[in-house]
């Protein structure tokens, strides 16, 4: 995985200032608006493998993931939506559902109520993204619960049939907690996906790949130990530039919401030391925010954002943003990373429905380089991600704002050399779209 992938527990981001782009011909996207309007079904693009990220169906396009899709009514989980991509771009149109019913795998004869996405890797080595999904399992309460993670395979038709129950060996579980919280990542560097679970009393279930598609690994040890209990939702990053991914780990969060991190360092024989050590926060960024070769850090917290360069380096800067989340990638196609904030009272300008990225320069985040992103959507606006889905060395922002009860919007807004992104969305749609195919789509 590259240094900007983002590792983040909080998604939901805040905003900032800029210009209109309508003048520039970089940032003219004629908008696609899809919402409410049940745009038409189109295939799924057939591929044959790819090593992008994200790309269940192996065109060489990254895919978008879907969770909470909007319903009326408060009864099962409607289910995963997945958009897929293609070289212009998301395609909303060619959409997916994916629900317990139709995909999921049954344990003691039942079926999961609950049906969530959790991470993405190709852990097969096929070429083809594969899904991990969180479900729900029967369970009494005595003794170890059932390993409630299921994989869907990713294929040249996208991600299609039931799954299989991730198999975790009894030795390499401890205590009586859930085996969840997946974080996939080549943490011994042999060119295969692994993952790392939650396991109980500080430590972590290490399970190599490939996967087979029984859902085993190809071997899995003793726990490992770890300074913290819970795993931050994300993907895994190299932080140390030595071609292991490395994982981070939290304690449980205080009153404020907020949580002391540290990495566990990867190596030949897995994530097994721990390395750097991070004040509490509720988000933390890995990206390029200054040298380029450099990966560094940004920690959310309840009083502003730390900047750390060079991790595992000292403080160097900090924003005033209160209560934010944070992501990174970048938007402009330098090769730094910019960094966006989003959610609640941010106390630097920005208002609970927008967005702010900061500009990326050598010397490290420019805190007078903003640009804002307002969706005309009123509501609460979530990050979806910080990625290239149009394929033109800079990343697109992808957000969600939920307008009320059983109503949201989903925004592209493309990354742009000058302006860093632009202001209107390319395109929209609202994830009701995945409702009308129904069912076993």
């Amino acid at each position: 995985m590259g240094t900007a992938a983002v590792v983040s527990c909080a998604l939901l981001l805040a905003g900032c200032g800029g210009t209109d782009d309508a003048g520039r011909p970089e940032t003219r996207h004629r908008p696609v608006s899809m919402a409410g309007k049940g745009a038409a079904q189109l295939p799924v693009p057939q591929g044959k493998g790819s090593k992008a990220d994200d790309d269940f169906n192996g065109d060489g396009a990254p895919d978008l993931v879907l969770d909470d899709l909007v319903h009326s009514g408060h009864g099962d989980d409607a289910g995963i939506g997945v958009v897929y991509g293609s070289k212009a771009g998301l395609r909303p149109g060619a959409r997916q559902l994916l629900s317990a019913r139709t995909n999921g795998a049954r344990t003691k004869g039942e079926l999961p109520a609950s049906f969530e996405s959790e991470a993405a890797c190709d852990l097969d080595k096929d070429g083809f993204t594969d899904l991990l999904v969180s479900t729900d399992p029967p369970y009494d309460g005595i003794g170890q619960p059932p390993v409630p993670l299921q994989i869907l395979f990713g294929s040249p038709k996208g991600l299609t049939g039931k799954a299989v129950k991730v198999k975790v060996p009894a030795q390499a579980r401890f205590g009586n907690d859930w085996s969840d919280q997946p974080v996939c990542g080549d943490f011994d560097g042999d060119g295969a996906a692994d993952l790392v679970l939650h396991a109980s009393g500080a430590r972590l279930t290490y399970l190599r790949g490939p996967f087979k598609r029984t859902g085993a690994p190809r071997a899995a040890g003793k726990p490992l130990a770890a300074p913290g209990n819970d795993l931050v939702t994300g993907r895994a990053t190299d932080v140390d530039r030595d071609g292991y991914d490395d994982v981070l780990v939290r304690k449980a969060a205080n009153a404020s919401g907020a949580a002391a991190g540290a990495l566990v360092l990867g190596g030949p024989k897995g994530p097994a030391e721990t390395g750097v050590l991070f004040p509490a926060g509720s988000d933390i960024a890995f990206g390029r925010f200054g040298k380029a070769k450099a990966t560094d850090a940004a920690i959310a917290g309840p009083t502003g954002v730390a900047l750390r360069y060079d991790v595992p380096s000292t403080l160097r800067s900090t924003l005033e943003a209160k209560n934010v989340a944070v992501d990174a990638g970048d938007l402009d196609g330098d090769g730094l990373s910019e960094l966006v904030l989003s959610g609640g009272g941010s106390g630097s300008g920005g208002g609970a429905g927008e967005v702010r990225v900061f500009r990326g320069r050598t010397a490290g985040i420019d805190k007078n380089a903003t640009a804002t992103v307002t969706p005309s959507a009123k509501g609460t606006t979530q990050v979806l991600a910080v990625a290239d889905f149009d394929g033109d060395e800079r990343a697109d922002l992808i957000l969600r704002t939920y307008r009320g009860d059983g109503e949201d919007t989903v925004g592209v807004y493309p990354g742009v050399k000058g302006d860093l992104v632009v202001r209107k969305p390319r395109i929209t749609f609202s994830t009701q779209e995945f409702l009308a195919l129904g069912d076993g789509a």
